[in-house]
């Protein structure tokens, strides 16, 4: 029996890789099975006929390379989800390219399969002019490519809903407000008295601490603790000491409230502290991977190296 004093998410929580690997392997395997099934009922009208282990090898093979592509659609749609909201139209662009390749992908890859199973069984597979059906096969993929990306959209908000947003809880009231001076008789200014030099205003305060709500708990997070942040869509996750904490805001506007000399922006969703690298691993074509005390590893795009020497520096 759980700890009754858990809420669904933290029960949940401890089985969720294991549930969305096994949701994906369950619901293509079935429509492997099902598209073999339709299959083969439909070339019984067919004027030439194909062996069952020749139609289970087409519906086998294609939904096999989905299943393996999955991984990568689940990056796409985590990194081009902060465009939608102000970039819209480079977010739609963004999406078509990566559909061209998730098709190219994928006819590749399961008529790379189909051509190793016909070897080993001792035939053929022609798969001469795959380029010149690579249209037709596209129409197809594109379709696939909106289904998967919608599906991985619809679970992770589902998730997030069940997780609970954290949200920086509101600061308290001032208690009474400063007394106003009473009207006076108004002084006579000599003309030729110079007027003061205007004190320019203070920098805002940053807060040290953010008191944040998650799963109906309070949790006080001072800011130097936070090892790194992400854009997620409508949220910024903060990383604090293997802990996520999802909060309502960009992660421009949020940092704003922590100080610049500490956290810096590495890439365009993910900031980090930079008391907390503990290693930079340069990158072919100016990228870096930055290797945190947490274990984790946060890309760092080439934008971003000039501001990441210059905190380090």
């Amino acid at each position: 029996m759980g700890d009754p004093r858990k809420n669904l998410y933290e029960r949940y929580e401890p089985v969720r890789r294991h549930v969305e690997v096994a949701f994906w392997i369950v619901l293509l395997t079935l429509q492997a099975v099902f598209g073999t099934l339709v299959a083969i009922v439909d070339m019984r009208t067919r004027a030439v006929p194909h062996a069952r282990w020749e139609i289970a090898t087409w519906e086998g093979s294609s939904n096999l390379v989905l299943l393996l592509l999955v991984p990568a659609l689940v990056v796409v749609e985590r990194w081009l989800a902060p465009l939608v909201r102000t970039h819209w139209v480079r977010f739609l662009a963004w999406h078509l390219a990566a559909s061209v390749v998730f098709s190219v992908v994928h006819v590749v890859g399961m008529f790379g399969l189909r051509a190793l199973v016909y070897a080993m069984a001792g035939a053929h597979y022609d798969f001469a002019g795959w380029a010149g059906q690579w249209g037709y096969e596209y129409l197809k993929d594109v379709r696939v490519y909106a289904s998967i990306v919608f599906g991985i959209w619809a679970y992770r908000l589902f998730v997030l809903r069940l997780q609970g947003e954290a949200r920086v809880l509101d600061a308290p009231e001032e208690g009474v407000a400063a007394p106003v001076e009473a009207l006076a008789e108004p002084e006579v200014v000599e003309p030729s008295a110079p007027e003061p030099t205007p004190t320019p205003p203070a920098p805002p305060a940053r807060p040290e601490r953010f008191l944040v709500r998650k799963l109906r708990r309070e949790f006080l997070i001072a800011a130097t603790d936070i090892d790194w942040l992400q854009a997620e869509g409508n949220y910024v996750g903060l990383h604090v000491n293997g802990h996520d904490y999802l909060l309502r805001a960009t992660l421009t506007d949020f940092l704003t409230q922590l100080d610049p000399a500490r956290f810096v922006r590495v890439h365009r969703s993910h900031a980090v502290n930079l008391a907390r690298i503990k290693e930079i691993e340069p990158l072919d074509g100016g990228d870096a991977r930055l290797h945190m005390h947490d274990g984790t590893t946060v890309p760092c795009s080439r934008r971003y190296r000039d501001a990441l020497r210059a905190g380090t520096g």
